[in-house]
């Protein structure tokens, strides 16, 4: 990214988003979120899994996205890595094209379901999975969002396009990788907080566009999450999402 491209922060606004962040970065911010699902089990795989499925229904919503998710939690019992590499969840998603979700038809997450379940029989968490998957890639294009897409190859629920702000991608990689927090879970400790990108929605966009932390027209695409996060990185350079709790949360409060 072009330096001129990165506005610079006021110190004003720096201690008003250190203010924000603080104020929402609480384990009350998971009470309704999706974040909640982090604190369901106690096992990192389990973790890893739920969360993953958490972040791929985060759209749309809330209570109806939640509600089916909280579906597939009672499906998949106190186990869900044991649901799925024992194939029960194909009798719970019988294949069809009928909507499970919004656009999402029971195809779209068998096929998740799928390459989930031929991670976890060999034995390795879906964790593991991603970090060897990670490592492969060429130093000079290594990406969480990469591997990502390159693993569901193929599946419809996870975004492909270069080009996109991959918004739920982004906050499970926050989840999973942000440490001492009390809402994220910081399991991947083999991935530095630092390199995490913004998970840019609505609310963070429009936060972003008032504070003059991206031009008026911006929009939610890959450039201005990076543009954001640039920014961010200013006031918490070893942890840059810290200010998504700053910007969603303000958000959210700006629209009640």
């Amino acid at each position: 990214m072009k330096i001129k491209e990165i506005m610079e922060i006021s110190e004003n606004t720096k201690k008003y988003l250190q203010t924000l962040a603080q104020k929402y970065e609480t384990a009350c911010f998971s009470e309704g979120d999706p974040s909640c699902v982090l604190k369901k089990y106690s096992r990192p795989e389990e973790i890893e899994v739920m969360a993953f499925v958490m972040a791929l229904f985060s759209f749309g919503q809330r209570p109806q996205f939640l509600k089916k998710v909280e579906n597939i939690m009672q499906l998949a019992g106190e186990s869900p890595v044991q649901w799925l590499k024992d194939g029960h969840w194909k009798k719970d998603f019988p294949p069809g094209t009928a909507k499970y979700y919004r656009f999402y038809s029971y195809d779209d997450v068998r096929c998740v379901f799928q390459v989930l379940q031929s991670i976890l029989i060999t034995g390795v968490s879906f964790g593991e999975y991603v970090k060897f998957r990670y490592f492969e890639l060429p130093e000079n294009s290594r990406s969480l969002a990469a591997t990502i897409s390159e693993i569901f190859a193929g599946c419809s629920m996870v975004s492909h396009t270069k080009q996109s702000a991959n918004k739920r991608l982004h906050m499970y990689f926050r989840w999973m990788v942000r440490r001492n927090s009390p809402v994220d879970a910081g399991l991947w400790t083999w991935f530095s907080p630092a390199d995490l990108i913004i998970p840019l929605d609505i609310h963070v966009l429009q936060q972003a566009r008032d504070l003059g932390l991206v031009p008026e027209k911006a929009t939610a695409s890959a450039k201005t999450a990076l543009q954001i996060t640039s920014c961010l990185k200013q006031i918490w350079p070893d942890d840059p999402c810290k200010g998504d709790f700053a910007l969603f949360g303000l958000g959210v409060d700006s629209a009640h």
